[in-house]
């Protein structure tokens, strides 16, 4: 009778996170999408909170919370607003500080530098932004509801990011860039209109002092400044003259983000030569003591190594990477929890839902999004004036179509802007923008869900992302 032996345990080898981010290698591209995806889902929770919270219990205690006084500065120069103003004016400006450094990064060296590549991305977008407004102003052609013209021209990347990856391997690659280049090109636009046509009546001195401070900001940049307290400090500078100008502050962020330095003070040469030397000096400290706490040369090389691979890098870009996280995870669902929690009367619903400024938001989103973005896309293509890239066929661009009607955050900014005054208008239009969003969102998975071929087992998967 053979003896019965247990099997030997394995010992496993434990890797440090640390350890792992050297093994991790993502292009900014898959980085911001991964961050994109995940802020995405956290998104539609806090969605789901804040109407929870508008039409519980504690809707009254929610209203309260968010019409609180908040007071910064110091007596003779003192900034007071509610919560909500707050919110909106102070903490989206970081938004769009990072919707800035990604339209910058796209246009200088990503997905929108080579014009020709481009011009798909930028066809569908503009389809996607012009379509919508016709759509809307077919509704609302005049009174005060023809202000909401702007609100179904965006796209939540976000949003649409999250709800893509969850068709993981069924979508190619390609179809995730193609998304990502049209709902920046769709920011640019929706910042574009809000600068022009969501503008107060206008304070000449504080303008002039924001020119000032711009002029401030290109000085650093052509001075080759490279650190970021000095444009942060004069960048607050700007938000504030911006924030009395009559200008949305929001737009300082942008204006900001566009003259940090992109471009990296990086000799390949010099900095392998360094990196060298530093890793030689690196293995001679270890010698003399291994235990890295112990061994403070060690822990000092080590740390100016991190220092230096920091340094070489573009400061927009460590910027991007750095903020990207707060924002994404910090900024957008609270400004979801303040922004989306419309109180639902259901006896009314009806009546709500067929009034004009929600049906031209809603027919804006889902139908006006995907005529735009499919039509002109195709027509490109048909003219020979760009391609199709590799890999995708028209059943992707529809899907992505449906998914451009996720409107979300810049609608509801926009909203905001275009119904300050009017709180009944602003009701229809957020609840337009909720309507048209889920049901784009749906919409677009199930298409591509049945349109979209799974690769078969064994088969070379389409390189897809997943939520991280």
């Amino acid at each position: 009778m053979k003896e019965l032996r247990m099997p030997k345990r394995i010992k496993k080898e434990y890797i440090a996170p640390w350890e792992k981010a050297f093994d991790r290698v993502l292009t900014p591209l898959e980085a911001f999408i991964h961050r994109q995806t995940t802020s995405g889902i956290l998104l539609m929770l806090c969605a789901v909170l804040a109407i929870l919270l508008a039409n519980g219990p504690w809707k009254e205690a929610y209203q309260h919370v968010l019409h609180l006084p908040f007071t910064i500065g110091v007596p003779g120069f003192e900034l007071s607003k509610s919560l909500h103003h707050w919110i909106n004016d102070g903490l989206m400006a970081l938004f769009f500080f990072v919707v800035g450094l990604e339209l910058k990064r796209e246009i200088l060296v990503g997905e929108l530098a080579d014009f020709r590549q481009a011009l798909f991305p930028i066809f569908a977008a503009i389809g996607g932004m012009v379509v919508p407004v016709i759509v809307y102003m077919a509704l609302n052609p005049g009174g005060a509801a023809f202000d909401g013209w702007g609100i179904p021209m965006a796209t939540d990347i976000a949003f649409a990011l999250g709800t893509l990856a969850l068709l993981g391997a069924r979508i190619p690659k390609n179809l995730l860039t193609f998304l990502v280049a049209l709902a920046i090109i769709d920011d640019l636009g929706a910042v574009t209109v809000i600068a022009l046509f969501y503008t107060a009546s206008l304070n000449t001195m504080a303008l002039v002092l924001a020119g000032g401070a711009v002029i401030l900001l290109a000085a650093l940049n052509l001075g080759g400044i490279r650190k970021p307290l000095p444009y942060v400090l004069i960048g607050v500078v700007l938000w504030i003259a911006m924030l009395k100008s009559g200008v949305h502050a929001t737009l300082a962020g942008v204006i900001l983000a566009f003259t940090i330095p992109m471009r990296p003070k990086y000799d390949p040469v010099r900095f392998m030569e360094q990196i060298n030397s530093m890793v030689s000096h690196i293995r001679q400290a270890y010698k003399n003591e291994e235990n890295i706490i112990k061994n403070d040369e060690l822990r000092a090389r080590i740390r100016a190594l991190g220092k230096g691979v920091q340094l070489v890098q573009a400061p927009a870009q460590t910027l991007e990477r750095n903020m990207h996280l707060p924002v994404a995870y910090l900024v957008i669902p609270i400004f979801a929890l303040a922004n989306a929690g419309i109180p639902v009367d259901w006896a009314s619903l009806g009546s709500v839902i067929t009034h004009p400024v929600s049906l031209g938001i809603a027919a804006g989103l889902f139908f006006g999004k995907l005529i735009g973005i499919t039509g002109f896309a195709w027509v490109a293509v048909k003219m020979g004036v760009a391609a199709l890239p590799d890999g995708l066929n028209f059943r992707h661009i529809v899907g992505v179509g449906f998914m451009g009607g996720i409107g979300f955050t810049m609608s509801i900014f926009i909203a905001e802007l275009g119904f300050a005054g009017d709180p009944q208008n602003l009701l229809m239009a957020k609840t337009g923008i909720l309507v048209a969003s889920i049901l784009a969102g749906i919409s677009g998975f199930v298409w591509l869900y049945f349109t979209s071929e799974k690769p078969a087992v064994g088969e070379d998967a389409p390189e897809a992302f997943e939520p991280h």
